[in-house]
């Protein structure tokens, strides 16, 4: 299984991106699929957003109200649209699917927000 993460670029404070994960099966195989960041200086990449199987949806409290995932079952595609981002919005961005018990994490897509 492949994931392919993109639509990262460099942005002013206030503007808005959309990144696309895309995947080499169905989407309808994982148990859930997920956005996770991992900021500069950070060891670890932390959660964002995450969609299960049941089309449950929840966000970290950092991007509630400002960054909303959607997918595409035709298209095989997972979508985190951001909107009015922040300078501390920085980060490489990263899916992940779950399928049974294996993780797939895709490749990152840099995201930058200038002030």
């Amino acid at each position: 299984v492949q994931l392919q993460a993109s639509g990262g670029g460099l942005v002013q404070a206030g503007g808005s991106l959309r990144l696309s994960c895309a995947a080499s099966r169905s989407i309808r195989s994982f148990k859930s699929m997920a956005w996770y960041r991992q900021a500069p200086g950070e060891e670890q990449r932390a959660f964002v957003a995450r969609v299960t199987a049941g089309n449950d949806i929840d966000y970290a409290d950092s991007v509630k109200g400002r960054f909303t995932l959607s997918r595409d079952i035709a298209k095989n595609t997972m979508y985190l649209q951001m909107n009015t981002l922040k300078p501390e919005d920085t980060a490489i961005y990263y899916c992940r699917g779950v399928q049974g018990t294996a993780n797939y994490w895709g490749r990152g897509t840099q995201v930058t927000v200038s002030s």
